[in-house]
């Protein structure tokens, strides 16, 4: 023991500043921020940081413009054939093009959700809104102003309402999105009698007056009225829709939300009270392994009458980014301030 105390001694008198530097180092280390779990972080930053994400909305676009020169050499050619009455073939050409996630990139709004811990609000969203901060889908505003070029008048129907028709013009003639001149070319819900959340009544107004060559959006609800059943519903409208899918109905992705995420959340409920994250992990359909590194696939989820399906949940989130503030600070972006004051 005497050795051992005049060996930490000797040691202290040498190197004085040893213990004192590693205090200090631990001292300095800045704590750890927590992150608050989102099942929507991977989504929010595909859309943001990957070429893919960018890939395929060009894809989507460029598919577009040719469709949309087959369209302009068949006089009876329409996109919207439950709207669309009559003899449409003398009508002037038209596009219908969703906004949000179509047009406008959002997933700063998405991202600010995800690094504030709140959750999607009226009040939030219209402040976000109002900052007219969003940037341009990759490939949308070449796409349109393609189209309006050639005579085609280009409709923006969508679910903002209508006390952010003024914001909204703002954002997009900033992006150099075309306004329509003098025709109201921006239709949004509640601003007329009948237009509600869903699309079809404003789709016949247009189709009235123009013959409908493209139908875009990156939501079912954007092509179809019959988009809030179950998922069984769901997959029949889009099958008895097959003839227009990359024809006359371009379809964008976003993953970050859609009408898909109630449904989901229905087909993993099973009558019992979770969380909607927990709702939505259990509707995946998942891979397990069994005794002796054999391996085997659930082929379903979909449960027989009155019987639970079988499968494995994953985990919504990468573990690794719920401990690591600096990779979601360097990959997320906050709204302006404008929309950070409106939750204080």
């Amino acid at each position: 023991m005497h050795r051992l105390r005049l060996f930490a001694l000797t040691l202290a008198l040498l190197f004085p500043t040893i213990l004192p530097w590693t205090a200090t180092a631990q001292e300095n280390t800045p704590a750890a921020t927590p992150v608050p779990a989102d099942d929507n972080l991977n989504a929010v930053l595909w859309m943001q940081h990957s070429v893919e994400y960018q890939a395929s909305t060009m894809t989507a676009f460029a598919l577009a413009k040719r469709r949309l020169i087959q369209a302009m050499d068949d006089a009876w050619w329409t996109a919207a054939p439950a709207e669309q009455k009559g003899n449409y073939s003398k009508l002037p050409p038209a596009i219908i093009v969703d906004v949000d996630e179509t047009m406008l990139d959002n997933s700063a709004y998405q991202a600010w959700n995800i690094s504030s811990g709140k959750p999607f609000s009226n009040e939030t969203w219209k402040a976000f809104v109002e900052a007219k901060i969003s940037t341009a889908i990759p490939g949308a505003v070449a796409f349109v102003r393609y189209a309006n070029a050639r005579g085609i008048k280009v409709f923006y129907v969508t679910n903002r309402t209508e006390d952010m028709e003024a914001a909204t013009r703002e954002n997009m003639q900033k992006l150099k999105f075309p306004m329509g001149g003098n025709v109201d070319t921006f239709l949004l819900a509640g601003e007329q009698d009948g237009w509600g959340s869903k699309k079809g009544t404003r789709r016949a107004t247009i189709a009235k007056s123009y013959r409908v060559l493209l139908l875009i959006g990156d939501n079912f609800g954007d092509f179809v009225d019959a988009y809030k059943g179950t998922e069984a519903e769901r997959q029949k409208v889009f099958d008895d829709s097959a003839a227009h899918w990359t024809k006359d109905w371009i379809m964008l992705p976003n993953p970050s939300y859609g009408s898909f995420e109630a449904r989901c959340q229905a087909q993993g409920a099973h009558g019992l009270e979770r969380s909607a994250a927990a709702l939505r992990a259990s509707a995946t359909l998942g891979w397990k392994s069994t005794r002796g590194g054999r391996r085997s696939w659930l082929a379903s989820a979909r449960s027989t009458e009155g019987e639970a399906p079988e499968m494995i949940t994953r985990t919504p989130l990468r573990s690794d980014l719920r401990t690591k503030p600096s990779i979601v600070a360097t990959a997320v972006e906050s709204i302006t301030d404008t929309a950070e004051k409106s939750t204080t």
